[in-house]
């Protein structure tokens, strides 16, 4: 039987090889020699994404790469979770994030992009899809008790939406219990301050970065 560190390094090597034949194999190597699923997750198949999503950034891999790599991601963690209570998996969980499009805006890939980065780095992500209302996205958010509220707007018009987003979460008195993080094409750091988000990002990977460090300090005090 492979020892932990070989069975590691084939978790991050079935992601960046985009196999999901070779993620399930290796995730059912972890299983019987008995290791713990979040370790396998973070100093395994998180090792190999982070790769993937540099090389994503990079231009040197691109969207149908970065998906293959999260099926194979995904399927790992379905093996190695299979055992896992929902309060194991919640506790194993890097956040819960609502995220969607902004009303009025239908634009999605880099949406999507973000979403797919997220989960592979072991973020249970709610994905609300394009043209979300303000209202919609915080009734999510009060329902799932999100960490984080993620909104993109691709055009300049779209952009007033994301502070709707914070003035909703301002009036339903969850303001405080989130954070709020925006991006997309026009969208600026300024802006951001401007509205009164926590975090922005220009690119999909930043995003992932952004979120955890934010995470870290919200739950740090």
């Amino acid at each position: 039987m492979a020892d932990k560190s070989e069975i590691l390094s084939k978790l991050s090597e079935c992601v960046t090889e985009m196999d999901t034949d070779l993620a399930e194999e290796a995730a059912n190597e972890a299983v019987a020699a008995g290791l713990d699923p979040l370790d396998c997750i973070t100093n395994g198949l998180s090792v190999g994404m982070a790769e993937m999503s540099d090389l994503f950034d990079e231009g040197e891999a691109f969207v149908p790469e970065l998906l293959s790599a999260s099926d194979a991601f995904d399927a790992a963690v379905h093996i190695l979770t299979a055992s896992m209570s929902e309060e194991e998996k919640n506790a194993a969980s890097e956040g819960t994030v609502v995220i969607g499009t902004v009303a009025g805006d239908i634009h999605d890939i880099g949406k999507n992009i973000v979403r797919t980065l997220l989960e592979a780095n072991n973020f249970t992500v709610y994905d609300l899809g394009r043209d979300v209302a303000a209202e919609d996205v915080v009734k999510k958010a009060m329902e799932v008790e999100a960490d984080l509220v993620m909104g993109s707007a691709l055009m300049t018009t779209t952009m007033p939406a994301q502070k709707d987003i914070v003035k909703g979460l301002e009036e339903a008195g969850i303001r405080d219990q989130v954070i709020v993080m925006f991006g997309g094409a026009p969208v600026t750091k300024q802006w951001c301050d401007e509205v009164g988000a926590d975090g922005y990002s220009d690119s999909a990977a930043e995003c992932v970065a952004v979120a955890k460090e934010l995470l870290a300090k919200k739950r740090q005090g």
